[in-house]
């Protein structure tokens, strides 16, 4: 094995914001203990004569420099030869997500992959939550026009969400039934979930980081004025907070399945106390946060808890 190379897989380098992103986190924090930082895009990976090959690059990353990474050399590599392989490109979960997966499950036995690729697959990030419904607001998961028009009756006012949906993109806010609307949106993202809307949004919504399903901390993302979308992207503002007991419970539940299920890295929400059925397993992102805000760095939680 050649010594001491994180391989990630993730988006263009240069998409990636530097002040927000975990990603490069996670690689600044391995980076100070002497690993080197192999990067590689989903589209650059391979089978080749039996073996998974990359074609990427070994980085440096200094967060004090405008551009925050340095291309030391380029290179084709083994990946079985690395100690650790992270998957961190975004959603959507496509099927070019889903054939990196594959891939990367040839050699899984042979090198430590973050999170598991056949875990990832298994893991719906919003259906896995369908076990946990007695924690959430009322939810269906649906693509029956009928009986989105009858949860909207029941429940007034309504948040409809894309199953395989990411960052806040396309969750809409419904009073009023639209027959064609939902129509197109359906034909569009196939199933999805209906959840009751829940005003306390407004004072925002609580993330909290599982990390080999342990509860390791929480920040509160408050929506823009005039917004119910939490996601950071959107403009929401982060602060810190702290767990009631209920979350707590709830909290240590998933991380346990989760632990379970072979996930390592994961995000869950809570608004007003309730599981908001986004299981967060592709790319959990929010750790740089934490530590601006806080100081809490669980980078170095989540290489220790790899024994890195």
């Amino acid at each position: 094995m050649i010594s001491k190379i994180v391989a990630i897989q993730g988006d263009y380098l240069s998409s990636l914001n530097p002040l927000t992103d975990t990603t490069i986190f996670l690689a600044n924090e391995i980076q100070k203990k002497k690993y080197r930082i192999f990067y590689y895009n989903p589209k650059d990976l391979s089978i080749i004569n039996s073996k998974v090959i990359a074609k990427g690059y070994f980085i440096k990353i200094d967060y004090n420099k405008k551009k925050f990474y340095e291309i030391l050399t380029k290179q084709n590599l083994e990946l079985s030869k690395c100690n650790f392989i992270i998957i961190r490109q975004d959603p959507p979960f496509n099927s070019e997500y889903i054939s990196t997966t594959f891939i990367l499950d040839t050699i899984k036995d042979k090198v430590k992959i973050i999170n598991d690729p056949t875990s990832i697959r298994n893991v719906s990030e919003k259906l896995y939550s369908a076990k946990y419904l007695k924690f959430m607001p009322k939810t269906i998961f649906t693509q029956d026009t009928y009986e989105v028009k009858r949860f909207l009756k029941k429940n007034k006012k309504i948040i409809l969400k894309p199953i395989h949906g990411h960052g806040g993109n396309d969750i809409c806010l419904m009073t009023k039934f639209k027959l064609k609307f939902i129509n197109k949106f359906i034909k569009k993202h196939n199933h999805i979930v209906c959840q009751t809307y829940l005003p306390k949004i407004s004072f925002g919504d609580k993330r909290v980081f599982l990390i080999n399903g342990k509860v390791c901390g929480a920040i509160t993302r408050i929506p823009k004025k005039g917004s119910f979308l939490s996601n950071m992207s959107k403009g929401a503002k982060p602060k810190i907070t702290s767990l009631t007991q209920k979350e707590k419970k709830i909290s240590k539940l998933v991380g346990k399945d989760l632990k379970k299920d072979k996930i390592f890295l994961a995000g869950i929400d809570f608004i007003d106390q309730k599981l908001n059925g986004d299981i967060n397993v592709t790319s959990p992102t929010g750790l740089k946060t934490l530590f601006d805000i806080s100081k809490i760095n669980l980078a170095k939680t989540f290489w220790k808890e790899l024994k890195a």
